[in-house]
């Protein structure tokens, strides 16, 4: 099993040492700098990631470019900001290379103040509401942590640059009949300040972008799982 694990980065500087000491073993760690300016690119490099530039600001557009840049038959994605732990990934990852799921999620559940504003999770139940009657999926979470097939993701045609990329890889993913399974997964308050549901504004521009993804055509269905790590 190869894999290549995609962090999309803007000045994460305080968080990388961190993130890139529990990448599992043998992975490859894909730091997408998307425009820092804190020096994250250079620390990355010198923990050993392999640096992709970004320029194109936009948490979908540092996703995408990571999965183009990304060669192993398994591709993971999570956030670089010390709040999910990228070792939990290698469970995720071995579900999809045995055919237990073609798209596993990590369902954030927090823990001690401070990990998940009000506002982000008032976002998120929205979104996840939206999406349930959008595909029938029921799942509580839209978070960044989750594992699939890279051939597979690229068959997508994900389009999204913005908030809405997530999503959108999971509405595709439902319209083309995936199995997609939910895992419960530690969520720890994020070093620095998120540069999306920091603030109400923040987080109400992430679910309009994400409005923008549900409107897009039903094409299929879905079987969604649950579990726990």
């Amino acid at each position: 099993m190869t894999v290549d694990l995609v962090l999309p980065c803007l000045n994460e500087a305080e968080a990388l040492p961190w993130v890139l000491a529990r990448v599992p073993a043998g992975w490859r760690a894909l730091v997408v700098d998307n425009g820092s300016t804190d020096g994250s690119a250079a620390i990355a490099t010198e923990l050993g990631a392999t640096v992709v530039r970004e320029s194109r600001r936009g948490f979908g557009a540092a996703c995408h470019a990571g999965l183009l840049a990304a060669t192993a038959d398994i591709v993971c994605f999570c956030d670089c900001d010390a709040s999910l732990d990228p070792g939990l990934l290698a469970g995720f990852a071995a579900t999809v290379s045995d055919g237990g799921a073609d798209l596993v999620l990590g369902r954030r559940r927090p823990q001690g103040r401070g990990a998940w504003p009000v506002h982000a999770r008032a976002g998120n139940l929205a979104v996840s509401r939206m999406l349930r009657r959008r595909t029938g999926l029921r799942l509580h979470d839209l978070g960044p942590m989750r594992a699939a097939r890279r051939e597979a993701l690229l068959g997508l045609g994900l389009t999204d640059r913005r908030s809405g990329y997530p999503l959108q890889m999971v509405v595709r993913a439902a319209d083309a009949g995936w199995r997609v399974q939910e895992v419960d997964v530690p969520y720890l308050p994020r070093a620095g300040k998120s540069k999306v549901t920091g603030t109400w504004r923040g987080t109400w521009q992430a679910v309009r972008d994400m409005g923008r993804v549900l409107a897009e055509p039903s094409a299929g269905s879905a079987v969604v799982t649950g579990g726990r790590v």
